[in-house]
């Protein structure tokens, strides 16, 4: 018995081998690879450059010797960053608006997306409901009359005039919801069957598979929280409630003004290690930390959901 296993593993091993061997790249593949190698490559360099910048010496920067190393290394800009305290409360306010509107997003997205999913012999009038959610895709309110509405609210300068306009990313619903429609509808079936309610089934059979669809519909959430400096700078008056991105957008616009007017700390010791680009470079690389450590734990579901749940006619 002994002997056969071995004989059977050793010609498993020689057909595994010959099967490595008949595999064959064709002229494509190896112009693809070399294209997205090029097109990384393309993405990390202004990236690394950034980060040389800020950990460079004002004077080496402005010489324009700074490449993809360092020169003159130093933690100023950090410093300067990290201890000034608009940077961290700016932060602060978008880590605040990210949990808070990620995941009012989702409850909405989630509630609308299962009803929807039904025929019209379950819900009546779905094509209306449909019709209504696709033209706010087509047509906006307008930015004054959304910005009446926030002012005469009384939500300005709260964390709810950043999260509420948008409250209902209605095409993350509709991929949302042609993922439910593509769930087998005999475990709605055996679940009814049962005795469950609809709220049971949406809680109890659906949302346990719609992990994929929820990690892409909430990556783009999520991003698009991060990223959005505009509503910032039209809803808070208050440069103090600023998110990141409004910060950093009114940093890059008049840095000299904002670092002369922080007295928290020593500003003319800095002064002389540091300028505008590394300051900016500085803040830049460590707004996009969080979105960078985030998007590893979600990418293995990301390109699952998005396929699954693509947009049908």
């Amino acid at each position: 018995m002994k002997t056969i296993t071995k004989i059977k593993y050793s010609t498993f091993d020689l057909n595994s081998m010959k099967n490595i061997k008949k595999i064959k790249y064709s002229t494509f593949d190896v112009v693809l690879v070399i294209f997205l190698g090029l097109v990384c490559i393309t993405c990390i360099l202004p990236f690394v450059n950034l980060l040389a910048i800020s950990f460079s010496g004002s004077t080496a920067v402005a010489a324009g010797k700074v490449g993809l190393i360092p020169k003159d290394f130093t933690l100023s800009s950090y410093e300067f960053v990290l201890s000034g305290g608009k940077f961290l409360r700016a932060m602060m306010v978008s880590i605040e608006r990210v949990i808070i509107g990620t995941g009012i997003n989702l409850l909405l997205m989630v509630l609308t997306a299962y009803p929807l999913s039904k025929g019209t012999k379950k819900l009546a009038g779905r094509k209306y409901y449909m019709l209504f959610f696709v033209i706010t895709m087509l047509i906006g309110g307008g930015m004054i009359p959304t910005y009446l509405v926030v002012s005469n609210l009384g939500l300005k300068d709260t964390i709810w005039a950043l999260i509420l306009p948008g409250a209902l990313p209605v095409y993350s619903m509709i991929i949302l919801m042609n993922f439910i429609r593509e769930l087998p509808a005999e475990m709605e079936e055996a679940a009814e069957i049962d005795g469950a309610t609809p709220l049971q089934i949406l809680i109890r059979v659906i949302l346990p598979v719609l992990k994929p669809a929820l990690a892409t519909v909430g990556l783009f959430c999520i991003v698009g929280h991060w990223n959005d400096w505009f509503s910032g700078m039209i809803y808070m008056s208050n440069p103090d409630n600023y998110p990141l991105q409004t910060y950093l957008q009114s940093l890059l616009q008049n840095f000299d003004q904002l670092l002369l007017s922080d007295n928290t700390h020593d500003i003319q010791s800095l002064l002389s290690k540091m300028n505008a680009r590394t300051g900016r470079a500085a803040q830049l690389f460590l707004g996009s930390i969080p979105i960078i450590l985030i998007y590893p734990f979600l990418q293995k579901n990301f390109t699952k959901g998005l396929v699954l749940g693509s947009v049908k006619g």
